[in-house]
């Protein structure tokens, strides 16, 4: 059953079209319900994060057809509006993609950590959701076992996840060429995520004078807020806050703006000092409109690309290392599924043997019982049997050297072992 992947991320698409196809926790579970009534799909695992929405299935189908279409459906689009920024990958070419992502080589920062903990929060989702599992998607189970192991060994290995730089990071790396003292700055992270822990950690080591927290859950916010003796507030104090605030990182699931530009101007009425905001949800969380602002400076995840991308000079070196593991891993999965392509072949051919075996067998017991001399029973016994087994590999053989068939015939000197 062919392994298929089937996604649009930012190498392919602007964050106006990624948020329009990204899947929030909360649909997850209908989602993969309307995914598995796709005819064909045997397993699946949707990962849908702010730079990417993939789709990683066990398939009937070798086409990536009936995945953008579903893609295309399950969100309203057209489907040229998929298939214009969508890649396709199947087989051992996924299993490279996917090794790759675990690694950190496919993120918008080469090496950041978080990407492999987005894929096993997306594979822990499918397994809940009954989409994946010992009984569904044996194939892309351990896949998805393989590409954690390999994602350890490239951080264990290589040098790919040293100082590690994440969107987080350039969002205050940012804050920083704007602000050339931040002990004097306030920010306002919104959100209480794994991006938003990041971004306060390393407004931290930068020294910020303080940090508010808001979420829709103000208990999440406060518990996040004690680890950088910070405030934790409910998203219904962000307008508040919003008029202390320098910096503002917003990272949350929400399906609708934080902010919006009326919030912000009202907030923001009567400062004279720059408001640095940077969005790194999709969807979005402030609206777009906010940058008109006076003394606004709203960024979004796709404008942090420069940055990201003298990053990704940097580390070039240890993604070669780290790609040469995957290659070698990628060889050792694909070899991996082949084997288990053959099983069935196998099983075959045992049970072929062993039923020419038992109709050998049951005709020499009944020579026996007439009374005929055991050595000759014996000897035809074995004459009959393996001309019975070598018949069709022969005939097979014959018609390969009257076509020239050269690969077939070094396949059976090699299966037996002949020079």
């Amino acid at each position: 059953m062919p392994l298929q992947i089937l996604g649009i991320n930012h190498n392919t698409a602007p964050v106006a079209i990624r948020e329009r196809v990204a899947i929030l926790d909360n649909r997850l579970p209908h989602a993969y319900g309307s995914l598995q009534s796709v005819g064909g799909v045997r397993a699946g695992v949707i990962v849908s994060t702010c730079n990417r929405t993939e789709l990683i299935c066990e398939t009937g189908f070798d086409q990536p057809r009936p995945l953008a279409d579903w893609l295309a459906r399950y969100h309203g689009l057209a489907l040229p509006d998929i298939e214009k920024h969508a890649y396709h990958y199947r087989q051992s070419e996924a299993v490279r993609h996917i090794l790759r992502v675990a690694s950190g080589l496919d993120s918008m920062v080469v090496g950041e950590p978080q990407v492999l903990g987005q894929l096993k929060s997306a594979y822990q989702a499918a397994r809940d959701c009954r989409s994946i599992g010992p009984d569904a998607g044996a194939s892309l189970d351990r896949l998805f076992q393989h590409s954690f192991s390999v994602a350890k060994r490239v951080r264990s290995e290589t040098p790919i996840g040293a100082n590690a730089v994440s969107v987080a990071s350039a969002a205050v790396a940012l804050a920083k060429r704007i602000f050339a003292d931040l002990s004097r700055q306030t920010a306002l992270l919104i959100g209480a995520g794994e991006t938003i822990e990041l971004a306060g950690r390393h407004l931290c080591d930068n020294r910020i004078g303080r940090i508010v927290i808001a979420n829709r859950s103000r208990a999440r916010a406060e518990r996040l807020a004690r680890r950088f003796g910070a405030l934790g507030v409910g998203l219904g104090d962000v307008g508040a806050r919003l008029r202390e605030a320098d910096i503002v990182i917003s990272s949350t699931a929400s399906d609708a703006a934080v902010i919006t530009k009326p919030q912000a101007e009202q907030a923001l009425a009567g400062r004279r000092r720059p408001l640095l905001m940077v969005d790194l949800a999709v969807p979005r969380d402030i609206e777009p409109a906010t940058q008109r602002l006076s003394d606004v400076y709203l960024y979004n995840i796709d404008d942090l690309r420069d940055m990201i991308d003298d990053n990704k000079n940097k580390r070039a070196a240890a993604a070669d290392q780290a790609q040469a593991i995957i290659d070698t891993q990628v060889d050792k999965f694909t070899r991996w599924l082949r084997a288990r392509d053959a099983v069935p072949t196998i099983r075959a051919i045992r049970e072929g043997v062993d039923a020419a075996r038992d109709e050998a067998l049951a005709k020499a017991l009944k020579q026996l019982g007439k009374g005929e001399a055991a050595a000759d029973v014996i000897e035809q016994l074995s004459r009959n049997l393996s001309r019975k087994i070598i018949h069709r590999p022969l005939a097979r053989l014959r018609e390969a050297g009257a076509t020239s068939d050269k690969d077939t015939i070094e396949a059976a000197r090699d299966l037996f072992g002949l020079d």
